[in-house]
């Protein structure tokens, strides 16, 4: 038996820096994926409450020290919430798996420390960043300033909270704007320990408010006149609609949202490399990753061997208690996420898809929301099993014949966000990456570096996270005129 998470409660939210009662009565409930318990007891942020965090975030950036102070006094800030994460990252992981399924060993990795690498990458590009640069334009010397954005509204999902909470916090604080942070209902308690570790780090007063809260209040949040940009994880649907309500009013948004991501498998790859690779990157979180190679394309010359040997590898993971060190694969983070992997992996065999294995709730498990790795061959890419998000652990093997026809397969999707081709030869694999319309793509390996620009194209996003790149969408662009000959001093 592993050591169950005792029920967890908080009475207060954190607004403007500073643990603070709540103006509704509503609370949010939280619930084990595993065993269908209450958790824990957060408190449910109102409109008034947001109302309060955005108008103390408008005044510390209005008004306050924040975005006027040095470059390596806020760095300072935000090392102290890197350090303190590092201190804590078990915690956060454990929280986090018990919130929404996540396997404990894996939660460590992808949740917590990744996590610490999105602040400390946010760091280093911080450094560098060319804040002020001199131009020659073509009427006289100019001047590019990069200006911060304003107040920030950061919204993520429940699938990797603290990842996704980093990716947006980190550089928008670093680049001298204020937040609202506003996370997820079903995943609202590792949120409380980053309040507290931003309580402790020192942030000025207004700079950070953190607030669970369901899709109206967030609604609510990103239509507010007083923000100036919007950061948002989630849905294609949900970013839609994000995108339409903050249009009313003009405001700069960054959408990082689905995908359907395709692993090219060569004929001449290593299929031994290539499953340990792969396995664990399309079953990631259980199934509920954007960023998931959910389409696994194999050339039909080898498309039987690949069969057996996906097939094998994904029946071979081990399902259970997310706290479970050994356990691989967890529970989906709600009824809905269950049943809505069960409804498609009925759609796939009315498809005419065939289950490999897998497709049935886990007989082991007696509660929970468990859904068991499954895999569909004979899969046609103009299935609804291949082309929509279905974020669970079902997963699609796809046969190609010549290279073109996987490219083609690879590239005929809705979404854009990542993807992977494994081959013996690595320049044709480079050759591969270029031709596939996606925003992040590995060869012969997966992987997501914070120091690049991470984001998708088609459905699956506007704008970049990480790197120099992501950092420039939490800035203004200004351009001074400077008079003819001048020279500074």
């Amino acid at each position: 038996m592993t050591e169950r998470t005792e029920l967890v409660e908080h009475g207060r939210l954190f607004i403007g820096g500073e643990f603070t009662d709540p103006l509704s009565t509503e609370v949010i409930e939280v619930i084990s994926p595993h065993t269908e318990q209450v958790i824990g007891r957060v408190p449910h942020a109102s409109e008034a409450d947001v109302d309060r965090a955005v108008a103390a975030a408008r005044q510390a950036f209005d008004e306050g020290p924040w975005p006027r102070m040095p470059l390596d006094e806020r760095i300072a800030v935000i090392t102290r919430i890197k350090d303190a994460f590092a201190v804590r990252h078990e915690e956060f992981a454990r929280l986090i798996s018990a919130q929404n399924g996540t396997p404990y060993s894996a939660s460590v990795m992808v949740q917590a420390l990744a996590a610490m690498m999105v602040w400390d990458s946010a760091i280093t590009v911080a450094r560098t960043f060319p804040y002020e640069e001199r131009r020659d334009g073509v009427l006289g010397p100019l001047l590019v300033r990069r200006e911060p954005v304003g107040v920030v509204a950061a919204v993520v999902p429940w699938n990797v909270p603290q990842f996704t909470a980093a990716a947006k916090l980190a550089p928008a604080l670093l680049a001298g704007c204020t937040a609202v942070l506003k996370v997820s209902p079903e995943t609202p308690l590792d949120a409380y320990v980053l309040a507290e570790i931003a309580e402790e780090a020192g942030l000025p007063p207004g700079v950070l408010s953190i607030l669970p809260a369901d899709r109206e209040v967030s609604e609510y949040l990103v239509g507010h006149p007083d923000v100036d940009k919007v950061s948002f994880t989630g849905s294609v649907a949900a970013g839609r609609r994000v995108m339409e309500v903050a249009s009313r009013n003009l405001t700069r948004v960054t959408l990082e949202l689905g995908g359907k991501s395709a692993a090219v498998i060569l004929p001449d790859a290593d299929l031994e490399a290539a499953v340990a690779g792969i396995v664990p990157f399309a079953w990631m979180i259980n199934g509920q990753a954007c960023v998931a190679q959910t389409r696994i394309l194999a050339p039909r010359s080898r498309y039987e061997e690949i069969a057996e040997a996906f097939a094998a590898a994904a029946g071979a993971l081990r399902v259970g208690d997310p706290l479970d060190p050994a356990t691989e694969l967890g529970p989906l983070v709600a009824r809905r996420q269950q049943q809505r992997s069960l409804d498609y992996i009925r759609l796939g065999q009315e498809e005419g898809a065939k289950i490999l294995t897998g497709g049935n709730v886990p007989a082991s498990q007696e509660r929970g929301w468990y859904v068991e790795p499954t895999l569909f061959g004979s899969v046609d890419n103009t299935m609804r099993i291949a082309r929509e998000e279905i974020f669970g652990p079902v997963i699609c093997l796809i046969p190609y014949g010549d290279e073109a026809e996987a490219v083609r397969i690879a590239d005929d999707s809705p979404y854009g966000l990542s993807g992977s081709v494994w081959t013996a030869d690595t320049e044709r694999g480079i050759d591969i990456a270029r031709r596939i319309r996606t925003g992040t793509y590995s060869v012969n390996t997966f992987s997501l570096d914070m120091h690049g620009p991470f984001g998708g194209y088609k459905n699956s996003g506007l704008g970049r996270e990480f790197g120099p790149e992501g950092y420039s969408e939490f800035f203004e662009h200004k351009m001074i005129h400077l008079p003819a000959g001048y020279r500074e001093a």
